[in-house]
């Protein structure tokens, strides 16, 4: 799982619809957007913070559909994630390949950004489209403090992706052998605790 690298043409800079199509932007405004998503990725907190003040929209994504949040999560530059975040990023805005901040923080087993994309709204349970949801990509990469975190924010256990596989299957076919075994563990005192 990697955020797009190609930076050259923000989403929000072209937007596109049947009956109304903006002219593609200046280069003068495209090295400005790609200057804003560097600085992103080496986590210049501060000169985002100055931009985000001074009006820039929170929610720009690149032509991939990679959001500044995303990258922020990705690379894990939690002030800058921070400042996005509390400026209007939405921390449900999935890029391109249905990745959401929440997957990649997941994915790279990021705690505190995985608290963070939490607190400000991250549902545990969004997925892209097969259906892989954040619990699944912390079970796949045996990310065993992310599995502890997502499921006492609400994770359901039971999800399946779109090919029908658990996140137990998920954590086996990965070759994720702790994962597995604390997820199975999970489900068998799941059904031997009685429901109240």
């Amino acid at each position: 799982m990697t955020p797009n690298p190609d930076l050259s043409v923000p989403k929000s800079a072209t937007p596109q619809s049947p009956t109304h199509q903006l002219p593609a932007p200046d280069p003068e405004t495209l090295a400005f957007f790609q200057a804003v998503f560097e600085l992103v990725r080496a986590g210049d907190a501060e000169q985002l913070a100055s931009l985000l003040e001074k009006g820039l929209p929170a929610n720009i994504r690149n032509q991939k559909g990679d959001s500044l949040l995303m990258l922020a999560s990705y690379h894990g530059h939690l002030e800058a994630a921070r400042y996005l975040l509390l400026a209007g990023a939405d921390p449900e805005l999935a890029n391109d390949q249905g990745q959401t901040p929440l997957v990649g923080a997941a994915y790279k087993g990021d705690l505190a950004m995985a608290k963070l994309l939490l607190t400000h709204g991250a549902n545990t349970e969004t997925s892209g489209p097969a259906g892989k949801t954040a619990l699944m990509m912390a079970a796949m990469f045996n990310r065993l403090e992310m599995l502890e975190l997502l499921l006492s924010r609400g994770a359901d256990l039971k999800t399946r992706d779109v090919g029908g596989l658990s996140v137990v299957d998920a954590a086996k076919l990965m070759g994720a052998h702790e994962a597995a075994a604390q997820l199975e563990a999970l489900l068998t005192q799941a059904k031997t605790t009685p429901q109240t």
